[in-house]
């Protein structure tokens, strides 16, 4: 195998990387200041399309971790470049909070349900029965069918919740329609984020603690990949899958003089 180029950008998932359930990991106030006094170019991921970078800037800032906004880079922000590309001056029927509204209005998307051009699936804690009942009419329809993300449950204090992917298999369900899944794994995601900061995928690595999502998307995306274990995947469970991480880690700490 040939030796991979040194890196020179960063990718690093939030949840399970640098916080878990609202409390910073070990190491990562000590990564992200690395980070920033290297000048090298970073974005911090999310599947979550909740919030908008200015909220996580927020959130973020609350428990000492200091990431710009224009370091911040979420599925829902991937999820309206896509349809930028695809379809300038669309619309769409969104079921999502305003992480994903205020990045469609800010591509200049219309948001309606009458006769939109796509259903826009995102995560919120409040789905309704009413609000799936017209997504799954619109797409019978023929509205196209797009999800910022395949998780299927998401962290909370009390336990698993349903997430973007679970509610997305629910609509497919009722109308045999296969979403379009913009987020990670997704490599569209990946290198997305790479062009917004000028980054290239055979100098940059990619940080998660799901080999499922963050691996295999910075596999596919052809950076090199490190697994953290202060998250979802456990070490027992590496080996499971076909493919593999460049490198395990037992958190984010162990990377601060890699950059």
């Amino acid at each position: 195998m040939a030796e991979r180029k040194p890196i020179e950008s960063w990718l690093t998932d939030m949840d399970g990387v640098l916080m878990h359930e609202g409390i910073p990991v070990p190491g990562a106030d000590a990564f992200i200041k690395r980070l920033r006094e290297s000048g090298k170019p970073f974005l911090v991921l999310t599947n979550n399309s909740i919030y908008t970078p200015r909220d996580l800037h927020a959130r973020l800032s609350r428990i000492g971790l200091d990431v710009p906004v224009a370091n911040i880079w979420t599925s829902a922000l991937a999820t309206a470049q896509f349809l930028d590309d695809q379809r300038p001056g669309g619309t769409a029927y969104v079921i999502g909070e305003a992480g994903l509204t205020t990045a469609l209005h800010d591509i200049g998307y219309v948001l309606t349900d009458v006769e939109p051009d796509y259903v826009v699936l995102g995560e919120t804690r409040t789905y309704s029965f009413e609000a799936l009942t017209k997504a799954i009419r619109l797409i019978n329809n023929g509205a196209r069918f797009i999800a910022t993300n395949p998780d299927e449950t998401g962290p909370s204090a009390e336990g698993a919740l349903p997430a973007t992917g679970s509610v997305a298999a629910l609509i497919t369900k009722a109308t045999g329609a296969e979403p379009y899944f913009v987020g990670k794994p997704n490599p569209l995601m990946m290198r997305a984020g790479l062009n917004a900061i000028g980054a290239h995928s055979e100098t940059s690595a990619m940080i998660g603690d799901r080999m499922d999502t963050d691996v295999l998307a910075g596999l596919e995306a052809g950076m090199e990949t490190f697994l953290v274990l202060t998250g979802v995947t456990r070490p027992e469970e590496v080996d499971r899958h076909p493919f593999r991480p460049s490198t395990v880690v037992n958190s984010i700490a162990d990377l601060v003089e890699r950059v």
